[in-house]
């Protein structure tokens, strides 16, 4: 029955995308064609671990964690050079990741926009400045405990986690309307950053 309701929560998000978001984007960016609407291609997060070289449960830890919130397995992720001042060498485990897609991807941005992000402390909606200029979107979240798949008392540390939202987007602009319209609570721009880049582009 979980597995049912997981499915519906997930193709809600994709049928608002279809019936809403594509007609709002085509009004807002003039397209010719509505295959040209940017949409989310895949959801990257990933939970760093800093001493996951001397402590293997810590790094057990973080997989399980990463498991319960995403609904699939995380690979572990390896350091890619030697980094002498936190005594990391090349291949030292350094954490773990996931890439969600299809129904999961919107299994996991339901549940971060509906309840993890409104229990986060003191939130007031994420910066518009996070985008890398190639559509794609990044964020850090702090406590795990966000998640309400966490048992608080199960936990033997705080950890954690960036976020990255990766679109089919050809500029930031397009992404953070995409983003907005699907219900990631971006902050307001301003009339003036909105000119400033209309003028860049």
């Amino acid at each position: 029955m979980a597995n049912n309701s997981k499915n519906n929560f997930s193709s809600n998000l994709k049928n608002k995308f279809l019936d809403e978001v594509v007609s709002s984007m085509v009004e807002r960016f003039k397209y010719q064609n509505i295959m040209e609407v940017p949409s989310l291609s895949h959801i990257s997060v990933n939970m760093g671990i800093g001493d996951a070289k001397d402590n293997p449960k810590k790094l057990e830890s973080a997989v399980q964690e990463l498991s319960l919130i995403t609904g699939q397995k995380p690979v572990t992720t390896f350091s890619k050079k030697d980094i002498s001042n936190f005594k990391i060498r090349k291949g030292f485990p350094v954490g773990c990741k996931v890439t969600l897609r299809g129904n999961r991807m919107y299994d996991f941005m339901e549940r971060l926009i509906t309840i993890a992000l409104p229990r986060t402390r003191d939130f007031r909606g994420l910066s518009f400045k996070s985008f890398d200029g190639r559509g794609n979107y990044s964020f850090g979240v702090k406590e795990q405990i966000i998640f309400t798949e966490i048992d608080y008392d199960k936990i033997d540390s705080i950890r954690g986690m960036d976020i990255t939202f990766s679109t089919t987007a050809s500029s930031d602009d397009e992404s953070y309307w995409l983003l907005k319209l699907m219900g990631l609570p971006l902050r307001e721009k301003s009339t003036k950053q909105e000119e400033v880049e209309e003028i860049d582009g």
